[in-house]
């Protein structure tokens, strides 16, 4: 495909479709009565080598809204389970429609998926639709983890609908239009192991091999080599995640995508003050879903994936379990060498050696007894403005801080290098609540998209260290006091 080429609209493959009819049900958008468009995002469109002025259009709005359906699109909702703190519970696509798969000039597959566009047979009694507030939300999201360097799900629109949803108070009504690497979770395969055949099964392996695992196709055992790959995929999130302080807030497995991707952001958040039980979902009362729990959580979620593909694994069962055991097991060891070395290097550490863990645990307890703030702690060390906190203050922290600046010292690395490595893996900024909401409010209840825009532009790139990046930055004493998120937004 010619890499200059844009497209004025979007043409669809629909590999999904060939699966057994099993896990989609063929569904039509709802029609959205006077759609607006809210925000488009300019770079994802050029990444997706679509046309941004086909698509800002009457006619573009109408793609972008459902009310008008490509003609080489086949619309589905997709079915799957998800073990949802630990029951297992059959959903599926309650309010979104996949419209199919583009391909982009570099000729990645990409799911299109409209979220917040009516019932399916999976909506189990909700209306299908979403509020312009929470679709900003995911955009402001996934654009701020894209930002970051986290795999995740993109957003290319936000448009309104014209329509009054309920959800406690009348709101307004939204469409999201939402790209993947695909839609995949684990709680597809889950589906498949509650309701469909071992052929079943293997046909739904052999499409997540062909579309994001290739190279293991002729692997003595692939779907072992599958399970091992999804298992590293989810290892190197979950570390980026903790690295940067995210906390998705639901890691239920119908959340945990195939690809490695992040998807999904209703109740999540980033954490200020650093604290291992940090946990904003407002239905997670017991801290399932912590901060300190998701790597945890990821090791549970990835057993279940393995309880699925053990009729694949091998023909006698015995063989099969410990086979996928050892791979589950082995999870804990790859996410902490991800995590050890990202945390060195946010420590300006460019290998790990004895005593490195003990040197950033150290750091980490103190940060939690001091109540600091996780990003603005790694800021200032980046920037060695070591005023202003707390913990800066305290005895133990400037023992610690001369142990780590001997650790330093003996790596053969200049202060500047010392300083670039810990300016690309510590952000300057991340999406505060505060602002979060702030940015929110004043684009539903006000109509004002301007906070909004330059809250984004400041996101895009958080590791340059800007001055705007600085307004961004500062907290009040009460910054995440009684934070919540929801579901179902």
């Amino acid at each position: 495909m010619d890499n200059n080429k844009s497209q004025t609209q979007l043409t669809f493959e629909n590999s999904y479709g060939t699966l057994p009819s099993l896990f989609f049900t063929k569904t039509l958008p709802d029609n959205s009565p006077n759609p607006e468009l809210v925000i488009f995002n300019d770079s994802l469109a050029l990444e997706l080598g679509i046309d941004k002025k086909a698509f800002i259009s009457n006619q573009g709005v109408d793609i972008l809204s459902g009310n008008k359906i490509s003609p080489t699109s086949s619309p589905i909702a997709m079915a799957y389970c998800g073990y949802q703190f630990g029951h297992l519970a059959t959903l599926g696509d309650g309010r979104a429609i996949l419209l199919g798969e583009h391909i982009t000039p570099l000729d990645q597959r990409i799911d299109i998926q409209l979220k917040g566009s009516g019932r399916t047979t999976y909506s189990r009694g909700g209306d299908g639709k979403a509020t312009l507030s929470s679709m900003l939300r995911e955009y402001v999201m996934s654009e701020a983890m894209y930002g970051l360097g986290i795999p995740t799900t993109r957003s290319l629109a936000v448009i309104k609908t014209g329509e009054v949803i309920l959800r406690g108070t009348a709101q307004t009504g939204a469409i999201l239009t939402r790209t993947a690497a695909s839609h995949l979770r684990v709680g597809t395969f889950s589906y498949a192991n509650e309701y469909g055949t071992i052929n079943d099964i293997k046909s739904l392996a052999d499409y997540a091999i062909d579309r994001h695992y290739p190279k293991i196709k002729d692997d003595k055992n692939p779907y072992l080599s599958l399970l091992e790959n999804v298992i590293d995929c989810q290892a190197r999130l979950i570390a980026k995640w903790n690295l940067v302080g995210f906390v998705h807030g639901v890691l239920n497995t119908d959340n945990v995508t195939i690809s490695g991707e992040t998807i999904d952001y209703g109740p999540c958040a980033f954490m200020d003050d650093y604290s291992l039980s940090t946990v904003f979902s407002s239905i997670d009362v017991n801290g399932r879903y912590s901060y300190g729990n998701q790597p945890n959580i990821t090791v549970w979620n990835m057993a279940r994936f393995a309880e699925t593909l053990l009729p694949l694994i091998d023909e006698n069962p015995d063989t099969s379990i410990l086979l996928a055991k050892k791979a589950v097991v082995n999870f804990s060891k790859i996410y902490d060498q991800y995590w050890l070395l990202g945390m060195c290097h946010k420590l300006g550490l460019f290998n790990i050696e004895d005593g490195d863990e003990s040197l950033i645990n150290r750091l980490l307890e103190l940060m939690e007894q001091y109540n600091a703030d996780y990003t603005n702690t790694f800021k200032a060390l980046t920037t060695k403005k070591l005023e202003g906190i707390k913990l800066f203050e305290t005895e133990e922290f400037i023992q610690w801080h001369l142990d780590w600046s001997e650790r330093l010292k003996k790596q053969n690395s200049s202060n500047e290098e010392v300083v670039n490595l810990m300016k690309i893996t510590n952000p300057a900024i991340i999406p505060r609540n505060f602002f979060v909401e702030k940015v929110l409010e004043d684009a539903d209840k006000y109509d004002n998209m301007e906070s909004l825009h330059d809250f984004l532009q400041a996101l895009r790139d958080p590791y340059s260290y800007t001055a705007k990046q600085e307004l961004y930055s500062n907290l009040d004493n009460n910054h995440d006091k009684g934070y919540q998120t929801y579901c179902g937004t």
